[in-house]
């Protein structure tokens, strides 16, 4: 009897079969998962593993190995676009000692490390450098997104993580462009490097160039549009333009998408953008973590799985002092390191990405990269489980003495908004939003404005004031304007449909903030006071207060002449 998965494939794209599989096994993977509070990456890469190895994608009729390959690259390029978005040179620049000093020590001990135990099992010096520096190499993602589901964003084990995190992504660079040389076959080692180093500074010089006068042009166009979904797709489109160009160069797409996603937020339109974009990096990440699995034979893990375990143990031990040796140089003390060690033990995304860069190059067995991608799937999927011990460690390391750092400064994990307390979030900037925000600033009272004119945020950046490109309906845009710590929030235009479908994430996030909104007709006063607006300002009643009070100004005043509108 013929299988009618395999009649529904020769009708339904093959990519369409694969991708259904994987989200509907990542479902009832995960459903499990959260039952036993297990981590849900481990299940993404099992997910992965299983449907890979079980014979499920045949009996579908999607177990074409380019377009495993093919999405495995989309899920590394669109992960690192996202990543490369949260990407900030402010914040670099305010986190100079974790990073340069703290990520130095971290990356050269790693590489020399895991330089010195590849050419310990027998691969030649310049292939176990590559392999050494890309196990040096941790996830950014996983380890921001379990701080913030630890609630420690902000703490000082976040920021010297963050620190580290960001010189690592700098080094990766240079280091994508001299690879091809290291791993090559090169008659003439110099010319090859002098061609690679002119390859990457063309690329850097024309990605600047872009920045300053392209980019922004593009953007400011569509932003002008007020059309969300333009404006989304042009920023997908630029990344992958870039990433195309990159791979065009011979350097690696990935490598391309971070570095548009790192153009991106050194814009005023990098708020938008994270608005926008960052609702699916979770899924970009679960997409990243099942591709791996689909690329391991589950035969390799059976056959040498004492050797991953050893592999893995010693990544996670290995890289944990060494980075905790990093934090307590920049700074950190009382315990506070033992986090950190444990956020950035493991390998991360451009470990994955010089990994299958290195065996295209022939630097790798394939069997070596079968081990090393499962050794970098399984310790990023333990940090979230070893950060969270790491805590318990770290309170009895300290005792009961507070922890410090020599820096009191910490930053957002978003980076893009100081701190706000007890200010009032407005709206849009018209003229009414433009009044309040004057007489607040008169009344030394903070503000964070919410607007989707890309000139008047442009305008109110230069000034110093805390503006934010996007859309205040957005759960990310309330979440930079600190909504939680907010006393109010005032939408001062007259449209009721923004405002009632901001409603519920406002109340959910701050139940109890107060809402001021507007509305030009009295039929749609009890429509938002009974959806939860605590005041609502009629319009048509504020003009006709305004006219009484004008008109009877009259009488009780004498008639000043210029008031009398003189014959032509």
């Amino acid at each position: 009897m013929p299988n009618p998965l395999v009649a529904v494939a020769d009708t339904v794209p093959t990519f369409f079969v694969l991708l259904t599989l994987i989200l509907g096994s990542v479902v009832l993977i995960s459903l499990v998962l959260v039952r036993f509070k297990q981590s849900l990456l481990v299940g993404y890469f099992l997910c992965g593993l299983v449907l890979a190895n079980s014979g499920i994608l045949q009996w579908a009729g999607a177990d074409s190995s380019s377009m495993i390959h093919a999405l495995s690259e989309l899920g590394v390029i669109l992960l690192l676009f996202t990543l490369g978005i949260e990407f900030s040179v402010d914040e670099l620049k305010q986190l100079k000692r974790p990073a340069f000093l703290g990520g130095s020590i971290q990356l050269l001990l790693c590489t020399i490390a895991g330089t010195a135990v590849s050419v310990a099992l027998g691969a030649p010096v310049n292939y176990a450098v590559a392999i050494g520096f890309a196990v040096a190499l941790s996830s950014t993602a996983v380890s921001i997104k379990t701080f913030q589901d630890m609630g420690q964003p902000e703490s000082p084990q976040a920021r010297v993580a963050l620190g580290i995190a960001l010189f690592q992504d700098l080094a990766v660079i240079l280091f994508m462009v001299l690879l091809p040389t290291l791993l090559g076959n090169n008659e003439n080692p110099v010319l090859s490097l002098g061609l690679a180093l002119v390859k990457g500074l063309a690329f850097c010089v024309a990605v600047i160039v872009l920045s300053r006068f392209g980019i922004p042009q593009i953007l400011n166009a569509v932003a002008t549009t007020r059309s969300r979904e333009l404006f989304t797709v042009t920023i997908v489109g630029l990344g992958c333009a870039v990433a195309v160009a990159s791979g065009t160069l011979g350097l690696s797409p990935a490598l391309g998408a971070f570095a548009a996603g790192v153009v991106v937020s050194g814009s005023i339109y990098s708020h938008r953008v994270l608005a926008d974009v960052l609702p699916f990096k979770d899924l970009f990440l679960t997409v990243f973590f099942v591709s791996i699995g689909l690329l391991i034979d589950v035969k390799s893990i059976t056959e040498n799985w004492l050797l991953i375990l050893s592999f893995a143990l010693l990544i996670i031990i290995g890289k944990g002092v060494i980075v905790a040796i990093a934090a307590y140089c920049s700074g950190l003390r009382m315990g506070n390191w033992l986090t950190t060690a444990a956020a950035l033990c493991s390998t991360g995304e451009f470990s994955i990405v010089l990994l299958n860069r290195a065996g295209e190059l022939g630097a790798l067995t394939p069997l070596m990269e079968q081990i090393l991608l499962v050794c970098t799937a399984l310790t990023m999927g333990l940090v979230p489980s070893l950060m969270k011990w790491s805590v318990f460690g770290a309170k009895r390391l300290r005792g009961a003495k507070p922890s410090s750092t020599k820096s009191a400064r910490v930053l957002s994990m978003s980076g893009k908004i100081d701190s706000l307390s007890d200010h009032v979030i407005i709206c849009g900037y018209g003229p009414v939003g433009r009044n309040l925000h004057e007489n607040l600033h008169r009344a030394n009272i903070r503000v964070a404005i919410i607007e989707m004119n890309a000139d008047t945020v442009r305008e109110l950046i230069s000034r110093g004031v805390t503006c934010i490109f996007a859309d205040a309906g957005q759960r990310i845009a309330l979440e930079l304007a600190h909504i939680r710590a907010a006393r109010a929030i005032a939408f001062t235009f007259p449209q009721k449909e923004p405002v009632l479908t901001a409603l519920p994430t406002i109340r959910e996030m701050s139940p109890q903030i107060v809402v001021y909104a507007r509305t030009k007709f009295s039929r749609e006063l009890e429509e938002l006071t009974e959806s939860g607006v605590n005041q609502v300002i009629l319009d048509e009643e504020q003009s006709g207060r305004a006219l009484i009070q004008s008109v009877m100004q009259c009488y009780q005043n004498t008639i000043k002449e210029e008031w009398v509108k003189k014959p032509k």
